[in-house]
């Protein structure tokens, strides 16, 4: 018979990982790895803050693709149709309300801590995260239009933080954190975004949309994987490696620090985007120990 996890067996897995009290942790899941729960993703997250404790604070990617021009559920949905057909299903697009619109393809724990009491949200139209714990407001306050996942927003602050990114049942190719990374690489390549928002009401009773167009850095998470590889091969100076894993549930789990991780990728992104050159097993001209 499959083991039906509760919140304190999870807890004492997210202890053994490493997870401390008043840890701030951004946590990437899948429940489905998690396996069977006794109350699904209220389970997961109640193990989370028993790990992390009344001073902890639980953050999460609640992203949305359904309101934008520029992301590829966007291009995979108008795919075949006539300029017509585009322009009415632009039409019937629904504005982001960072108060109601739910998450796509977050997973059932990031829609559980958006919907918390308690809970605060970003307010970027297209990647904004949530936050539930003391520390809720701070991380998701100022999320600047122009920055998807970069100095000025949550990701900024959780660096500043101090924060721990948790992968529960996912691999680094969801580790949102590198992609702060990629904003402090020298000239960044950048591209223009288009997405719709929710704007009062029209005159005929239905919800007012608004479009909206920015620049921003052009993300990339294609080589996150390889990145992450490297990665769980890396030592500090003391000789423990920096990825922690374990299993968490059903799952296996991975736990690092996320500014020297940060700091880190920097680095590897400068070796392999901008020259072009090395491999993940060659990190000899990229290690240097903390100290």
């Amino acid at each position: 018979m499959t083991a039906v996890h509760t919140a304190e067996a999870l807890a004492d897995d997210l202890r053994g990982l490493g997870l401390r009290p008043g840890d701030v942790v951004l946590v990437h899941s899948s429940l489905r790895r998690v396996g069977p729960t006794e109350q699904g993703a209220a389970t997961v997250v109640e193990g989370l803050r028993a790990a992390t404790g009344a001073d902890g604070t639980i953050v999460v990617p609640t992203y949305t693709a359904g309101n934008s021009l520029s992301s590829p559920l966007y291009r995979e949905r108008v795919r075949g149709m006539s300029a017509a057909q585009v322009a009415a299903f632009r039409e019937a697009m629904p504005g982001f309300d960072p108060a109601t619109t739910p998450s796509t393809g977050m997973g059932a724990v990031a829609e559980w801590v958006r919907t918390a009491p308690g809970a605060r949200r970003s307010a970027h139209p297209q990647t904004s995260l949530a936050a539930l714990g003391p520390l809720a407001g701070r991380i998701t306050g100022g999320h600047a239009l122009d920055c998807h996942l970069g100095e000025a927003s949550p990701l900024g602050h959780l660096y500043r933080l101090d924060a721990r990114v948790l992968l529960l049942g996912v691999g680094f190719e969801a580790c949102t954190a590198f992609h702060l990374a990629e904003y402090r690489l020298p000239a960044p390549p950048r591209r223009a975004y288009d997405c719709v928002v929710a704007d009062g009401a029209r005159t005929d009773g239905r919800p007012g949309r608004r479009w909206l167009r920015f620049e921003d850095v052009a993300l990339d998470d294609g080589d996150f994987g390889r990145l992450g590889s490297w990665l769980e091969d890396w030592r500090t100076d003391t000789g423990r490696y920096l990825v922690r894993r374990g299993r968490v549930g059903a799952g296996i789990a991975r736990l690092l620090p996320m500014a020297l991780s940060v700091d880190l990728a920097v680095e590897w992104f400068k070796e392999h985007r901008m020259t072009g050159g090395g491999s993940a097993g060659d990190r000899s001209a990229l290690i240097r120990p903390p100290g």
